[in-house]
């Protein structure tokens, strides 16, 4: 026996039964065209050796990671050529997937795990997508002009240790525009963030307060300091979730700057005492674990937005020759009339992205914030955002929540028109109410005031989707998720299942459906209606079951795919829902 380390390769064709239930002639002429006419030319000339073949697909291994890499991606971007002209139901599309392992060669063969995980990593790849393993994205390293979305740890049928995958985005970096190689390697950049920026994390500021119920307190405060920090186009700012991601966590900010890619860390901590607040913050260099400044603030809790004013302005001007004075000015924001306003629009905002407390207590919150200070953009924003929302989740009239929703949007853009946060709701709202040319231009307003928040970037991609620009979504909803690798499943899943479900690919609506976690309710409606195109009704009565076990009071699915189907801008967009949730007799 012989043992050597190599870069191997595992290739099938996605949905293979069903196409050779269609037509087994047609399948096994267009497999064998595309290997006769393209796929082993490429192997050759990336001087690999075909192992062996499996029917629909094959083994295949290369002397050189960069070189397997490289063969993968050319393969797959001339199948999108090749697929263009053909219809959804009837194109191969391959999955690979690459290791870099320690293999047992004999007779001509390879054996072992680095074959086994390799072969396990494909069947999670997308269909037409490479994925790869730690070890091929750091042996690739900025080698090549691709980029890589961590996938984090999967745990691999029959192998014992999770293994860290790395989702190779075939798209997201233009050549010569730069590499990004995985946060543990260097920071993301690619043509659309400026890869010589100072990168900084604000970690979640710890509530001291002894009271569990002050939580909300403190995250707001961090997430209010990430936003601000964030305005300024010098810097390039974690977003939050990727920073909460190490909430409650005893971590070394070194390891936060290798993991984050970051050159500073800011950590803090809040305590809430009756009428008065401390807030404790430093600033942190990575590299060494310095630090550059530290500072306590004991104020009247009315004060609270001037704390926040001097912490952005005291982390920006610590981090050298950054930011100028004119730049701290501009990013100032003006805070509402008081602080009970901010207070209610704090929970409200915590009730809206936890559902801790559910939407009823969402529009509550924000309610109560309004009623206190009617020219808060923020609260407005808010209030539109989570009334729009109600006629999808909580089923309430869209002929009494829309137009509640677009008055306090049209208030929210009145007093907020320069804040991105605000733009980004209301584009929001018009993308529920279904009035896409609004929702598209308060997308591009949100964009061009800050470039770095990863919702403002998904808004974008949302505003798009349902204006019929699909492929153009799809790279903002990549753009968003380079910015925040941690973004919670039910906060990124949404509109891309359904972009992908106007597309016409149900495969990979059902692939994205299996492997991440906290689906939201209505998406396996969605998730169903893509089963059903497929024609497997079982699984979708399944996953309707599963909507009606999950889905919130007063949720009604008739409503609300009613309502969805008007969001759209194409004529063949709504024939296509209608045929699904017809199919799930919704409709």
């Amino acid at each position: 026996m012989e043992r050597r380390l190599t870069a191997i390769l595992a290739a099938d064709v996605a949905g293979y039964s069903r196409l050779m239930g269609v037509s087994e002639v047609a399948t096994l002429a267009a497999l064998k065209a595309h290997r006769a006419e393209m796929i082993d030319a490429k192997i050759a000339e990336h001087l690999g050796r075909i192992v062996k073949l499996t029917g629909d697909g094959m083994l295949v291994e290369f002397p050189s990671v960069v070189n397997a890499v490289a063969c993968a991606a050319g393969i797959q971007r001339e199948m999108r050529t090749r697929n263009a002209e053909i219809p959804q139901d009837r194109r191969i599309e391959f999955r690979i997937g690459i290791n870099l392992g320690d293999v047992i060669a004999e007779d001509g063969d390879i054996y072992g795990d680095g074959v086994n995980i390799a072969a396990r990593i494909e069947s999670i790849a997308q269909p037409g997508g490479v994925a790869v393993s730690a070890s091929v994205r750091d042996h690739v390293g900025n080698k090549l002009d691709l980029a890589f979305e961590d996938m984090g740890e999967q745990s691999l049928k029959n192998i014992e240790q999770p293994v860290r995958v790395y989702n190779v985005l075939l798209d997201a970096v233009p050549p010569g525009a730069g590499t990004l190689v995985g946060l543990n390697e260097q920071r993301p950049r690619a043509g659309w963030v400026d890869p010589d920026k100072r990168s900084v994390a604000v970690l979640p500021f710890a509530n001291m307060s002894g009271d569990a119920e002050q939580e909300y307190f403190a995250d707001g405060l961090t997430e209010d300091v990430i936003t601000e920090l964030s305005r300024f186009k010098s810097l390039f700012v974690i977003a939050r979730n990727s920073s909460f991601h190490f909430k409650g966590r005893n971590v070394k900010v070194q390891d936060v700057g290798a993991e984050l890619a970051v050159q500073y860390v800011v950590e803090g901590s809040v305590r809430k005492v009756g009428s008065r607040v401390r807030v404790t913050a430093q600033l942190v260099e990575t590299a060494n674990g310095s630090h550059l400044w530290a500072e306590r603030y004991d104020r009247e809790l009315d004060d609270i937005f001037a704390v926040q004013d001097e912490l952005v302005r005291a982390i920006a001007s610590a981090i050298p020759g950054e930011v100028s004075r004119q730049a701290l000015e501009q990013a100032r924001r003006k805070p509402p009339e008081n602080h009970s306003a901010y207070e209610c629009e704090l929970r409200g905002r915590w009730a809206f992205l936890h559902w801790s407390e559910g939407l009823a207590a969402a529009i509550s919150w924000y309610e109560k914030a309004v009623a206190a200070d009617p020219d808060y953009a923020r609260a407005r924003a808010g209030l539109a955002s989570v009334y729009a929302y109600s006629v999808y989740a909580l089923g309430e009239d869209p002929a009494v929540r829309f137009p509640m929703a677009r008055d306090h949007a049209a208030k929210a853009i009145a007093g907020g028109d320069r804040d991105p946060s605000v733009q980004r709701g209301v584009a929001n709202v018009y993308h529920l109410t279904g009035e896409r040319d609004l929702a598209l231009h308060h997308a591009e307003r949100a964009v061009a005031l800050n470039p770095n928040d990863p919702m403002v970037l998904h808004t974008m991609g949302d505003a798009l989707s349902y204006n019929g620009r699909m492929t153009e979504a799809l790279e903002w909803y990549a753009k968003s998720r380079i910015i925040e690798p941690y973004a919670p499943d039910d906060q990124r899943l949404d509109n891309i299942e359904d972009t992908y479900y106007m597309l016409g690919q149900y495969e990979e609506v059902v692939r994205i459906q299996s492997v991440y976690q906290n689906v939201p309710a209505f998406l396996y409606v969605v998730y169903a209606a893509a089963l059903a195109q497929l024609g497997r009704m079982e699984e979708s009565q399944a996953a309707m079951r599963q909507f009606y076990q999950k889905r919130l009071p007063g949720q009604d699915p008739v409503l609300m795919c009613k309502t969805q189907i008007a969001m759209c801008s194409r004529p063949e967009d709504r024939e296509r829902w209608r045929e699904g949730y017809g199919k799930l007799g919704l409709l």
